[in-house]
């Protein structure tokens, strides 16, 4: 029978209920952490047939509910923190990440306005203010969280767009777009991050307003091409509205080179937004800090904590060099963010957001820096990316192993190469089953990707427990999952 008073509340029973919902469910996750599969191995087909809603006209109570759940949700998840976990940023979260959600989800903030959040608004501002000094830009409180990097993506592309048209004096929060859009342009590394093209069609401007300028041997933006692409589109009279920089791009975790392209941009007024949504983890880093060089010179950043800051999703950032360029996106409600208000000097984030109702996301990273402090903090992140630097250089001395390209975060793209002739669409081929052959069998979840139209192998490392050691079990265990394959 579902409880009788079933909101969290302050009356004795409602405690006891919630003591005894986070008592039940906290005991569930400390049993599955200590399985030893990374995964049970259920297919699609399996976990379709399985999974139904009861939902009646008599609930079954918490109790039930939460049981309920264990069992058809949590033991078939995913164990993100396993060893052999590697294909994707997708990052085990630090136990005061989770404690941090616990205040968060019982507190249930509304980071829109002061009066929903009153502390949770000034921790944010004081955060966005820190992050900012970790960039190099001058105190102030101009930035946000956000859900991730396509979000803070998306706000960094708009305000460039709202900046470029008000500079012809055009309003487009006003009066909305005008003039020849199929002249408008970004350019960005065709190894950039896909929401690119996504937000610039949320936009109005359409994937054609993209063009990608061509990477180097690393997979960062090569700057030649990137003076050829402007001068063609000037002498072709379109008009580039923003330059998109990468710091840490998806597979190959290329870092474009920030402080040239800031420098190329700023020649011709061209704004410069950073996607760093993995890369800026190395703002926290004691050894590969230089990697970001220039990030201080640009427009606008994004930063994801839920990547290699190992905080639970979500978790994010967007940071704004300058703080006018908000005015280009404010809108004001009287019962959210009114005159008064800014009159009174009553700080309401709806302003900064293109989110209304917002989580107090930043509370995480508050307590993960002051639990683990700088020396910490910097070391585990700086273990990845020295990792992958290990694992890169043991690939190099395995036979049937080649090493697809020279790691630079916390990535190596690899792919296993039988001794016997096979040509490339088999080895790709052979690559592909590799990778789905470990997660059907629940051992391990490695990547499958392409670097310059070869299949490889993607390994992952942004788990800090994980050691060389581990990672020679995973390369062995591919080893062997591909001769099992190629003796069918």
């Amino acid at each position: 029978m579902s409880d009788s008073n079933p909101i969290l509340s302050s009356s004795a029973q409602s405690i006891e209920a919630y003591q005894q919902a986070i008592e039940q469910s906290s005991q569930a996750v400390m049993q599955w952490l200590q399985q030893s599969e990374m995964y049970q191995g259920k297919s699609v087909a399996e976990l379709r047939d399985n999974i139904s809603l009861n939902f009646g006209q008599k609930g079954l109570g918490n109790e039930a509910a939460i049981a309920r759940a264990v069992e058809y949700f949590l033991k078939d998840s995913l164990s993100v923190h396993h060893p052999q976990c590697v294909a994707h940023l997708h990052c085990p979260s630090l136990v005061v990440s989770q404690a941090a959600e616990v205040l968060i989800n019982a507190t249930n903030q509304s980071m829109d306005s002061w009066d929903q959040s009153p502390s949770a608004t000034i921790i944010e501002m004081k955060l966005i203010d820190w992050l900012r000094t970790r960039v190099g830009y001058q105190s102030g409180d101009a930035g946000v969280f956000t859900s991730g990097g396509t979000q803070s993506n998306l706000m960094g592309l708009m305000l460039a767009r709202d900046a470029f048209f008000a500079a012809k004096g055009h309003s487009i929060q006003q009066d909305g777009l005008v003039g020849d859009l199929r002249k408008i342009r970004v350019l960005c590394s065709e190894n950039a991050h896909f929401s690119v093209q996504k937000n610039m069609a949320l936009l109005g401007l359409g994937y054609q307003s993209v063009i990608q300028v061509k990477t180097d041997d690393c997979s960062r933006m090569d700057l030649t091409d990137l003076a050829a692409k402007i001068a063609h589109c000037n002498a072709n009279g379109e008009q580039i509205l923003a330059i998109v920089a990468t710091a840490g791009t998806t597979d190959a975790g290329a870092i474009d080179p920030l402080r040239a392209i800031a420098e190329m941009a700023a020649e011709q007024q061209i704004w410069v937004h950073v996607d760093a949504a993995w890369g800026g983890a190395l703002l926290m880093s004691e050894k590969y800090r230089d990697y970001l060089d220039g990030i201080e010179l640009v427009d606008s950043i994004t930063l994801d904590f839920h990547k290699q800051f190992f905080q639970t999703i979500s978790c994010g950032a967007f940071l704004l060099k300058e703080a006018r360029h908000y005015e280009l996106m404010r809108y004001q409600a009287a019962y959210l963010n009114s005159e008064f208000d800014e009159e009174q000097g009553v700080p309401n984030l709806v302003s900064k957001s293109l989110q209304t109702t917002r989580r107090f996301d930043a509370l995480k990273l508050w307590m993960s820096l002051e639990a683990l402090g700088q020396e910490q903090y910097a070391a585990i992140i700086d273990h990845g990316v020295t990792l992958a630097q290990e694992v890169a250089v043991y690939v190099q001395n395995q036979n049937a192993l080649e090493l697809v390209m020279q790691p630079q975060l916390a990535s190596v793209l690899f792919r296993f190469r039988p001794e016997h002739d096979l040509n490339d669409a088999a080895i790709a081929l052979l690559n592909q089953k590799i990778g789905d052959a470990l997660l059907d069998s629940g051992r391990a979840n490695v990547g499958v990707t392409e670097h310059n139209g070869v299949t490889c192998l993607k390994l992952t490392l942004l788990n800090p427990t994980v050691t060389l050691d581990d990672v020679k079990v995973l390369l062995s265990l591919v080893e062997r999952t591909a001769l099992e394959i190629l003796a069918r």
